[in-house]
């Protein structure tokens, strides 16, 4: 199977496995069942797929599913002389934020950007680069991985080039414990630099039904489906 479609492939079921699309597909079977005059069962999966959404949608519930992933590693404040700190692909404007930041306190460093695209010509590697450039990081300063397209094969380029060096690994918060664990079985020394944290916000009993809430719970299930994968596959 082309390297491409087999990517698609594996984001279009991915989309189908998370909170929201799990909701859609309740309602889905809920319709098929209204169509075929079952209105019991019609009714069932409906008010399954409304009382999943207020929950995925609830203050609550999105902080218990993503603070223990955040709180797994602390903001870096006793930076280390690196060679090197390697950007994650991912929300790149929050993200580099955190490089630019490090750049300078960091003599000599250089920062490695990383991202693949799937349907633009320009990679996100390449878009992390241009935006670090914007801010005034030097462009001999900055390095790019544009193949790799997830967070094992960011590894795997990381290695070749570093080696058993340590460096600074930087992504958002609520990734870096599958980072580092995918990026230890390596054998790499990343230094974690947590970044773009998702700050608990009202948690009363009507907080539900809130748009950043339901983010914190999709990037949550996510991170813990990745890892679940990535460990019967042995990756981590």
């Amino acid at each position: 199977m082309n390297v491409e479609l087999s990517f698609m492939i594996k984001k279009m079921v991915s989309v189908l496995l998370m909170p929201w699309g799990i909701a859609i597909l309740l309602a889905l079977v809920a319709l098929v069942f209204l169509y075929r005059d079952r209105v019991k069962k019609a009714k069932k999966y409906l008010i399954l797929s409304i009382a999943w959404s207020l929950l995925i949608s609830w203050s609550p519930f999105a902080n218990l599913m993503i603070v223990p992933l955040e709180s797994s590693y602390p903001k870096l404040k006793d930076i280390p002389k690196v060679e090197y700190i390697l950007l994650l692909g991912g929300d790149r404007r929050k993200r580099a934020w955190e490089a630019l930041r490090l750049y300078h306190h960091i003599p000599n460093v250089k920062i490695i950007t990383s991202g693949y695209s799937l349907h633009d010509d320009i990679s996100d590697a390449q878009k992390t680069a241009n935006l670090l450039e914007e801010v005034g990081i030097p462009k001999d300063k900055i390095r790019m991985q544009e193949l790799a397209k997830t967070t094992f094969e960011e590894a795997k380029e990381m290695r070749k080039l570093v080696g058993e060096k340590p460096f600074i690994l930087i992504t958002s918060a609520y990734h870096l414990p599958r980072a580092m664990m995918v990026f230890k079985k390596e054998g790499l020394h990343p230094i974690p630099a947590p970044t773009d944290f998702n700050y608990p916000h009202e948690s009363g009993i009507f907080s539900t039904l809130q748009g950043k809430e339901l983010q914190k719970t999709e990037r949550a299930w996510h991170e813990y489906l990745g890892i679940l994968i990535y460990k019967i596959q042995g990756k981590i």
